[in-house]
């Protein structure tokens, strides 16, 4: 197993456990209230770590007790956190979550300090892509700071895997000629290319423009359908069989953290996305984004008909 490093979010995940998420002008009586330590790169760091990898993290964070928490808990799996910059006058990023009985949620982000993560800073800390063999990033950071961490990983030879959550429109050539792995869901597919995602065939159309503009690989996770690597000549869906969903919460997170920590082994693209759907098996079956992770042990020992993304 070689290094990963993970550039993005920090966030305190507000969780709010409903019955239903409530429509515009809607009032609802929700069910209880937690706080637990998320945030789209941090999810990552966190399952990284608790799946065995060594792995570093760079990312902003304020100088409160939701911050302190934050690194408390990367600490606690073992993730490098000397690359988390501090700021005495922001607070750190909260994620406001409302998770209704199905498992499904609907999240609202307030950045906070993760708008402070600069190209500056990662310039400064090029040791840990030097030292590291795959880099992964997300998009709620600004977008010219994951622009600078692929461009750094290009020249130095590493391989990048980029999650665009959350999507935006038509990301900049500059920045996809640069991406090993870009893994979107479908609907971060069908903002990304502008194109429709609801069929196989078109999730492939969609998965191949993002190739013709500099991406080597596609994987699309498709819910309880599976998931889908895409490459310039080929295609093949990965099937995943249904569990009982409590929480949806840092499912995706999982999954990427799931494929790039086998891909860090040597592994084939094809192994790391069955491992991943393993992985991501286990944390819709629990509550939270970091409390969900499971160890590596226990995903080698889930039953294999029992998979969900």
């Amino acid at each position: 197993m070689r290094k990963l490093l993970v550039v993005g979010s920090l966030n305190m995940d507000t969780v709010l456990n409903v019955s239903k998420i409530p429509q515009k002008g809607e009032t609802i009586l929700g069910k209880e209230i937690s706080y637990v330590p998320g945030g789209k790169g941090a999810n990552q760091a966190y399952a990284m770590g608790k799946l065995g990898a060594e792995v570093a993290m760079i990312g902003c964070i304020g100088a409160d007790g939701n911050g302190s928490k934050l690194l408390q808990n990367l600490q606690s799996v073992h993730v490098d956190t000397r690359a988390i910059q501090i700021f005495q006058k922001e607070s750190t990023g909260i994620a406001l979550i409302t998770v209704e009985e199905t498992g499904e949620n609907s999240i609202v982000v307030i950045a906070g300090a993760n708008s402070k993560l600069t190209r500056q800073w990662i310039m400064e800390q090029q040791k840990y892509i030097d030292e590291c063999d795959i880099v992964v990033a997300q998009l709620e950071t600004p977008l010219d700071s994951i622009c600078a961490v692929a461009e750094l990983a290009k020249q130095k030879g590493k391989r990048m895997l980029l999650d665009p959550a959350p999507a935006q429109k038509e990301l900049p050539s500059s920045l996809l000629k640069n991406v090993s792995i870009i893994k979107p869901n479908e609907t971060e597919l069908q903002i990304l290319t502008g194109k429709p995602t609801h069929t196989e065939q078109e999730i492939i159309l969609a998965a191949r423009e993002l190739i013709e503009k500099g991406v080597e690989k596609v994987v699309v996770t498709l819910g309880e359908k599976g998931a889908m690597l895409v490459t310039k000549q080929e295609h093949q869906l990965f099937a995943a069989k249904k569990v009982k969903a409590v929480d949806t919460t840092a499912a995706g997170d999982a999954f990427t953290a799931g494929l790039a920590l086998k891909l860090s082994e040597g592994c084939t693209c094809e192994q790391a996305i069955s491992f991943a759907i393993k992985v991501s098996s286990i944390v819709v079956t629990r509550k939270g984004a970091q409390t969900s992770i499971p160890s590596y042990e226990e995903v080698i020992n889930v039953d294999k008909s029992s998979t969900i993304i």
